[in-house]
């Protein structure tokens, strides 16, 4: 393209190229796009705002003179005259003006390399420190969580809320009060280094597992599970391994979560139930994301981060992946990852299913014992798998009257409409004089 804006010599036309082309693009682009727009002026709305204008621009130009040979390079260019145009209407931020304006002054549109340059920061890429930046500890996790979603999943408020069964102006004011707080707290959209960055890395991979987990296990509503939610956190996932390589800790969710998602065909019936580790049908598992799920594993292992938090819970998911039958599951090493993984969180819910490990391993009675330790946990006197486990425990035991009490406490206690039918359907198998296991 010439300096005047008017497709060069022998460049390709496109005067069938659709919308919904250029909107594919802009999604490609976006998250890096909105990354480095944020990090020039240094406003998270601002950003996203000047990101959607280019791909205004981007929507009347483009079928008339062909997608550029960078498109990134493109829209990144039009949002920096955007926001040069919108200071000086506003005669505000002058030194960002004199900054940005002397960019673009010295580089022209079609100089797509020396645009391109100005995408990424020292380490490589304008993502990352965009998502260190929505999962910043002066947020509350529920804001991280929105934020993360709508800034680098590009969800809408709507499927957000949808997701999370939240009102959509509860999210939305998630969003702005986060944004508001990273304004006011004139946080930087880079990504720390050292200690801070130790600690920052600690809350990116909470907020993607906890995007994973309210979709592997929906707390709340119909589904069992919301494979949605799933998705986008195993692709965030994907995004910071790429970002950060060398990090095991990141190898490990990833690596986690694919492992627990290979079960998702076979985790409910077509009946809609559900369907527990013994009675899935092994044969619905994606071998592809268990492939993937063990490749993460043996990665982490080359990087000497085996004793992670995230690597031990893929290394405990490993367990199920390997077994070709119920019956198969190594239990024993299932108790004892869980035993390292306890040391390391000594959480009464990692207490909790170290139990299950253990009653499986070596016997019922041992898992009972386990339980006793922990029940007076304030965290658990409302925790649906508390009383899910010892019901199983009781019946296991062939104690059902008991059984029965724990299985009917469980389903009273849970708000998901699969899991309360699975645990009454346990009730009554409790309740029947054949039932012996």
């Amino acid at each position: 393209m010439r300096r005047d804006g008017q497709p060069a010599a022998g460049a390709a036309k496109s005067q069938t190229l659709a919308a919904s082309d250029i909107e594919s693009i802009y999604r490609m682009e976006r998250v890096r796009l909105i990354a480095g727009l944020a990090r020039h002026v240094g406003d998270l709305t601002l950003a996203e705002d000047l990101a959607q204008e280019a791909l205004v621009s981007a929507l009347a130009t483009w079928p008339r003179t062909g997608t550029p040979p960078n498109p990134g390079a493109w829209l990144m260019t039009t949002a920096k005259r955007r926001a040069v145009d919108l200071w000086r209407r506003r005669r505000m931020m002058a030194r960002h003006e004199a900054t940005l304006a002397h960019d673009i002054e010295t580089a022209h549109v079609d100089d797509f390399e020396v645009v391109e340059a100005t995408l990424d920061d020292a380490i490589g890429d304008e993502r990352l420190s965009l998502i260190f930046t929505a999962c910043h500890p002066l947020l509350s996790r529920d804001q991280r969580t929105a934020l993360t979603l709508k800034v680098i999943a590009g969800l809408t408020t709507e499927e957000i809320a949808r997701a999370f069964l939240t009102q959509e102006t509860t999210v939305a004011q998630r969003i702005v009060r986060a944004k508001k707080v990273l304004r006011e707290g004139d946080v930087g959209f880079e990504v720390p280094i050292a200690k801070e960055r130790d600690a920052r890395l600690a809350s990116v991979l909470e907020v993607i597992y906890l995007i994973f987990n309210e979709g592997y296990a929906a707390s709340r509503g119909e589904d069992l599970i919301r494979a949605q939610l799933c998705d986008e956190a195993m692709r965030l996932g994907r995004i910071l391994v790429g970002l950060v390589p060398e990090e095991p800790e990141a190898h490990g969710l990833l690596a986690l979560m694919e492992l627990q998602a290979s079960r998702f065909k076979a985790r409910v019936a077509p009946d809609g139930s559900a369907q527990t580790l013994e009675t899935q049908n092994r044969r619905l598992w994606d071998r592809l994301l268990i492939q993937r799920g063990l490749g993460g594993l043996a990665t982490v292992k080359r990087l000497g981060g085996e004793d992670g938090i995230y690597a031990l819970q893929a290394a405990l998911a490993a367990v199920h992946a390997r077994a070709s039958r119920f019956e198969d599951t190594d239990w024993a090493l299932s108790a004892a990852l869980y035993d390292r993984l306890l040391e390391g969180v000594p959480s009464p819910v990692v207490a909790l299913n170290r139990a299950v490990a253990h009653a499986m391993a070596f016997g019922p009675e041992t898992g009972l014992a386990l339980l006793a330790e922990i029940e007076a946990e304030p965290s658990l006197a409302g925790y649906v798998a508390l009383y899910a486990a010892r019901g199983d425990f009781l019946m296991r035991l062939g104690r059902m009257p008991e059984a029965r009490v724990e299985f009917e406490k469980a389903a009273g206690l849970s708000d998901n409409a699969v899991e309360r039918a699975f645990l009454l359907q346990r009730a009554e198998l409790s309740n029947d004089p054949r039932t012996n296991r």
